[in-house]
């Protein structure tokens, strides 16, 4: 990794540091972003940006720049990133306080890091071989649409899928199917895409709204309804869907194959439609 933005200064990452009193570092009071870069250009960084505000909005965190500075700033990281597609990860904590309160004083100064690392996407034989995915029980707090740092219950549903020899988890919570550890969850059965409506016990998407809108844009049908975890077992296609993680099927759930086992028609053109849109957005000639 080459160099981060922290507080105002580029610098390399290993000069980088942070107070120990720091409330990012105490207490995981902070909220992140994570933007594709493809070709130098951010991926639908007005929708990313929508969301960090509403996330420092509801945990009462100042927003450190105006959508004019975010861009400014996430521009020169990304130029100075060079040529390539990144992952830029962007985090505003509260800010240091004197000392160890879970009070916070009102006028803290947020602590701003950001930082770019090299993005691949999915591997064709990973595309080709889909996803293995365990549901297991949300343990995770109820105000999953808030974009937080503190993500150690996500952090052990994804260790305990991984230990059971699959690549991630489907929270369940009072039976109904929400999304997966770091990931959006859509369905299709009988044709019929459908993806959890938003809530607060799951987080509203940037990739699931850009997938909607290429289903309605070529006329695939598909609805926004409460996936069953009983439904999820019927269904013809499984997909999870992040902003480094594209559009990627699952093809085996709770050991089991979806359907034929193998990576469905309709995620097939889904697929083409997501790398035909990140294509348009390399070339410069349009934004998705």
């Amino acid at each position: 990794m080459g160099e981060v933005y922290l507080d105002g200064h580029f610098l390399p990452a290993g000069e980088a540091r942070v107070s120990v009193l720091d409330r990012g570092f105490l207490f995981g009071d902070g909220i992140y972003e994570v933007v594709p870069v493809y070709g130098g250009h951010l991926f639908r960084l007005d929708q990313h940006l929508d969301r960090l505000d509403a996330s420092l909005a509801t945990v009462g965190i100042s927003a450190p720049f105006d959508r004019a500075g975010w861009e400014s700033l996430l521009a020169e990281l990304v130029r100075r990133a060079g040529p390539g597609d990144h992952s830029v990860y962007l985090q505003i904590t509260r800010g240091a306080d004197v000392r160890r309160d879970h009070v916070y004083p009102p006028d803290l100064k947020p602590t701003v890091f950001a930082m770019s690392s090299p993005l691949s996407g999915p591997l064709a034989e990973q595309l080709a071989r889909g996803l293995s995915v365990r549901t297991l029980e949300d343990i995770r707090w109820d105000r999953c649409d808030i974009k937080a740092i503190t993500l150690l219950a996500n952090v052990m549903l994804r260790q305990a899928a991984r230990e059971a020899g699959a690549d991630d988890a489907v929270l369940v919570r009072h039976g109904f199917a929400l999304e997966a550890t770091a990931s959006s969850l859509f369905m299709v059965h009988d044709g019929i895409l459908t993806t959890p409506p938003k809530s607060r016990h799951l987080l509203p998407g940037v990739t699931r709204d850009l997938v909607l809108e290429l289903a309605r844009a070529n006329g695939l049908p598909c609805r926004e309804e409460s996936i069953p975890e009983t439904a999820l077992r019927r269904a013809d296609e499984i997909w999870l869907t992040s902003s480094t993680r594209e559009v990627m099927a699952v093809t085996r759930l709770d050991g089991m194959p979806v359907a034929d086992g193998m990576p469905g028609p309709v995620w097939k053109q889904m697929h083409d439609w997501y790398q035909a849109c990140k294509a348009r957005l390399r070339s410069g000639s349009e934004s998705c």
